[in-house]
């Protein structure tokens, strides 16, 4: 008995091992908005989906490190569906406290831009498999608004 038992786990792993998984990236993070009480920003997720029907996206987690520290961190719970057959694109909000950009200034530099790491794991709910996560990350260079851009924004009515 087993025997029959091993040889079906084997089967399984077998098929499982060559199912197509979802593909996805992860683009730059941008700037979305400033206000006196800090910056939002986001970053954006594509997800390739080679199945015929949609996927339920279980949570999104997130890091945003510069300088060897964390920025902000976090997740977001029951962020959507991949649609079927094609590409679907999900947005990863997060906030940041001005101050606590302010303090990443030995990093900024003369540029006015922070180097920084982010990472994204994207859990998605496949039949059969279960939960699986695809792990994404990204560096690139945050070119920051200056004091001037700040008290711009501020005053214009489409903040």
């Amino acid at each position: 008995m087993s025997s029959l038992m091993d040889k079906a786990k084997g089967f399984v792993a077998e098929k499982i091992a060559h199912v197509k998984m979802p593909e996805a990236s992860l683009k730059d993070v941008s700037v979305k908005h400033l206000g006196r009480d800090g910056a939002r920003f986001h970053g954006e997720v594509s997800v390739d989906n080679p199945y015929s029907h949609r996927l339920p996206v279980c949570e999104l987690n997130y890091t945003l490190k510069s300088a060897d520290r964390v920025v902000a961190s976090g997740s977001v719970m029951d962020p959507g569906w991949i649609e079927a057959s094609g590409l679907t694109k999900l947005e990863v909000p997060f906030k940041v406290p001005y101050d606590f950009l302010m303090s990443l200034l030995r990093d900024i530099g003369r540029d006015w831009d922070i180097d920084y790491v982010f990472d994204v794991g994207l859990t998605i709910d496949l039949p059969i498999v279960g939960n699986f996560t695809i792990p994404l990350s990204t560096k690139g260079e945050l070119k920051l608004p200056s004091i001037t851009d700040f008290f711009s924004r501020e005053k214009s009515p489409e903040s």
